[in-house]
């Protein structure tokens, strides 16, 4: 096959342009440029879209010998990642910036260009198994639990899947380290990419102030009404959070008070105890099937909300364009805008069924 290599800079991705190249395929690497100025973004190995993450690419792919690009897909990422991004959190929704390039840029716009130019796949690092069995995908969680990253991905549709390859899907974080060190990658040390790569200093909340400016309104108690601050936008806060919240006086009976939910239109900012974050219900739109269908009836699922943890056993029952999942245990936290991917309840319980957006949280 034909395959594209999105090649981060990183030691899985190079690793995974590897494998490719040693099943025979006829593989090209590619770079996604996406800052328009990629100086701002952090430097060192923190982030994944730096100029020295497009040298460290460049790099490992002269020593697979395969040739190599940078895309400039800046603008559109900026279209489709940040101002999505800003958005949402405007809306007192609280995004998944990876899922969201996941969904729009390497498998749309990486993609549907590789598609163009004759390509069969497009072959990534990242930690899920794969499969098509009778012309139907299966996403399934990875090898190594701590890397599994089958919820950021649970957003592709069955024909992006079909055109996917995720050859670390069965490795250990540990092997692939190991194997790029015998190989020769001069990344199979470099630290791992986190946070978000669009906010060079990780203050989110900072980022989003430049973003939208100040947008007064009160912090108000859940329980009494009684307006117990002031705050300066929505934006600065998310469903679950205990930290930061800007309240001088404790509850009366002494417990911490978290976020319950947010109204953007009137700036409110609901506070209370923990028990009043415990969902038992979860509506979510804009559902996707890897297998094309939806789930036919009351079906068991495995759910979980967040990239890593948030999991709990539900009963799915879909309503068109939605879907609606009754807890069997109660989740903290639970924010809408982020994924909520459905998990097959079987022995291994790792075959994603599909995924859509959290709505609402009852």
């Amino acid at each position: 096959m034909q395959v594209l290599a999105a090649m981060s800079g990183g030691v899985d991705s190079a690793v995974a342009a590897a494998r490719a190249v040693e099943a025979g395929h006829d593989v090209v690497g590619v770079h996604l440029a996406l800052s328009a100025k990629p100086g701002t973004l952090r430097t060192g190995a923190r982030g994944c879209c730096t100029v020295e993450d497009a040298h460290d690419a460049r790099r490992a792919a002269d020593l697979l010998g395969i040739p190599f690009y940078v895309w400039d897909f800046a603008e559109r990422f900026s279209e489709e990642v940040i101002e999505n991004f800003v958005g949402e959190y405007a809306a007192g929704r609280t995004p998944n910036p990876c899922l969201t390039c996941n969904e729009k840029i390497k498998f749309e716009a990486l993609l549907d260009k590789a598609m163009a130019l004759g390509f069969d796949a497009v072959c990534t690092g990242h930690y899920a198994r794969l499969a098509v069995v009778d012309g139907v995908p299966q996403l399934r969680r990875s090898a190594d639990d701590g890397k599994d990253q089958s919820y950021v991905l649970a957003s592709l549709t069955a024909e992006q899947l079909r055109h996917s390859m995720f050859p670390l899907g069965t490795s250990e974080k540990t092997q692939v380290r190991a194997e790029a060190d015998e190989r020769g990658l001069a990344v199979a040390e470099k630290p791992d990419s986190h946070d978000i790569c669009f906010i060079p200093d990780g203050d989110t909340r900072s980022f989003l102030d430049d973003k939208l400016g100040e947008r007064p309104g009160e912090l108000v108690d859940a329980d009494t009404g009684a307006v117990l601050g002031q705050h300066t936008g929505v934006h600065g806060f998310t469903v679950g959070q205990r930290k930061g919240l800007g309240i001088d006086a404790p509850a009366a009976d002494g417990r911490p008070r978290y976020v319950l939910s947010l109204e953007p239109v009137s700036g409110t900012v609901e506070v209370g105890s923990a028990d009043r974050l415990q969902v038992h219900e979860i509506e979510a739109k804009r559902p996707i099937w890897p297998s094309e269908r939806a789930l036919d009836g009351p079906t068991e699922c495995v759910v979980q909300v967040r990239a890593h943890g948030g999991m709990a056993d539900a009963v799915v029952e879909c309503d068109g364009e939605a879907f609606r999942a009754r807890l069997q245990q109660p989740l903290q936290g639970v924010a809408p805008g982020q994924a909520i991917v459905l998990y097959a309840p079987d022995a291994e319980g790792d075959l994603v069924l599909g995924s859509g957006l959290i709505a609402a949280a009852r």
